[in-house]
Formats: C-alpha cells, structure tokens, sequence
C-alpha cells in the first residue's frame, strides 16, 4: 500500500471518528449540539418559496459524492 492511500485512509477513519464524537457529545443530557439527525431534519425541512431547496442541496451533496468516489 501507498503512503498516499494509508493518508487517504487515515483521514476518512478519524472524519468518521469525530463524528462519532460529536454524535456522542450531542446525546448527552443537557447538551446544546444537535444530533445528526436533528441537523438532516432542518436541512431537509429547509424551503425557499416552496422550493424544496433542502432536499435539492442533499441530492447534488449525493451526486457530488458518488461522482467523485464510486464513477470510476
């Protein structure tokens, strides 16, 4: 394996490390951090003269991702 895949890997592990994190922070007692999906609720509750520009952002997100990661 490559120094650059191992960074690569490196740096997706502790992404998802902090977010399991921050998850953990958010559902303790008390907490003033949202929880993911308290965040996901708003996003997709978000809308601009009922244009459901939440939803819309969440699916160019999605592309983005899968064009970038998994077209190839």
């Amino acid at each position: 394996m490559t120094a650059t895949r191992v960074a690569v890997l490196a740096l997706f592990a502790s992404v998802l490390a902090a977010g399991a994190v921050l998850q953990w922070v958010a559902r303790r007692e008390g907490s003033d951090v949202p929880t993911l999906g308290a965040v996901c609720a708003a996003v997709l509750a978000y809308e601009v003269r009922r244009v459901p520009v939440g939803r819309l952002g969440l699916l160019g997100f999605w592309w983005w991702i899968g064009w970038h990661f998994f077209a190839r």
